[in-house]
């Protein structure tokens, strides 16, 4: 049977086609393998890359070019509340001076930041202090805030790696959530923040983490508005996940953004003595 002509060449009309048509296949696979296998890494790392983007916009929005405003601080407490009037002058992303305003009794205590350099100023003691990297997560004036976050340290956008890991809707706008990630030995307290920004470049919400990846804090940016001449969120809170009556809130008064402000005026002898 083997040997029969007439059936080799019926198996012969029957097999080959299906080789062909095999080997036409491979062909096709194997450059759209290659295609995923060399192009996948770009797709992967785009996300990254729009989420740093959307982050650094965010940033700049909150600083802009330069600043001088008024506001509020309330910090609240279970058993007792302090009110703190400060004015604030920021330049670019790098430059911060606070002042206390009221009440008298600490008028004229300061904050000046440049870079990653921190000073602090007592008119009670007449000294200046430069806080060493140690001290900038440590409470401002007994706040909830940060020395970092009362600066609106860039850290965040150099020192994280940024990811988008879903999207929710604010006020008819996309809201972007972005998970941000310590880079390798990078110089920062926590272990993970989790961002919310509008798609129109405003901050709606900053949770902070900590090295166990634990819900410490988190900072709200609330009612939206026109300030500055641009929307603007007129108030801050930021609350302590573990005590709901543990809270600071933050409320411009007055703002006012600039294209520049004087560089003399971020120097630790204006630190002492702030031009109003």
């Amino acid at each position: 049977m083997l040997n029969d002509p007439t059936r080799c060449k019926a198996i012969k009309t029957a097999v080959i086609p299906l080789i062909e048509q095999e080997s036409r296949m491979t062909k096709k696979i194997i450059p759209m393998a290659l295609f995923v296998f060399m192009f996948a890494p770009l797709y992967s790392g785009a996300s990254s890359h729009d989420a740093k983007a959307l982050v650094e916009a965010g940033f700049h929005y909150i600083r802009d070019k330069a600043s001088v405003s008024r506001v509020d601080m309330t910090i609240h407490r279970s058993d007792w509340q302090r009110v703190f009037t400060l004015k604030a002058w920021t330049l670019g992303d790098k430059e911060s001076l606070f002042t206390i305003i009221a009440p008298a009794k600490d008028a004229g205590n300061g904050t000046l930041k440049k870079g990653r350099q921190m000073w602090m100023y007592n008119p009670k003691i007449n000294r200046v202090i430069k806080l060493p990297p140690s001290l900038m997560s440590q409470s401002w004036m007994g706040s909830d805030f940060s020395n970092n976050d009362l600066a609106k340290s860039d850290s965040l956008i150099n020192e994280y790696t940024h990811t988008i890991i879903g999207t929710e809707r604010h006020e008819g706008k996309k809201v972007f959530i972005v998970k941000s990630i310590p880079k390798p030995k990078a110089p920062v307290v926590w272990g993970m923040q989790e961002l919310k920004i509008r798609e129109d470049n405003l901050f709606l919400e900053q949770a902070f983490y900590d090295e166990d990846l634990k819900l410490v804090k988190v900072l709200k940016f609330l009612e939206i508005q026109m300030l500055g001449g641009k929307l603007y969120p007129k108030k801050l809170i930021m609350q302590k996940v573990d005590d709901p009556e543990k809270y600071t809130v933050v409320e411009y008064k007055t703002l006012l953004f600039k294209e520049s402000l004087p560089a003399g005026l971020f120097t630790l002898s204006n630190l002492k003595k702030p031009k109003r």
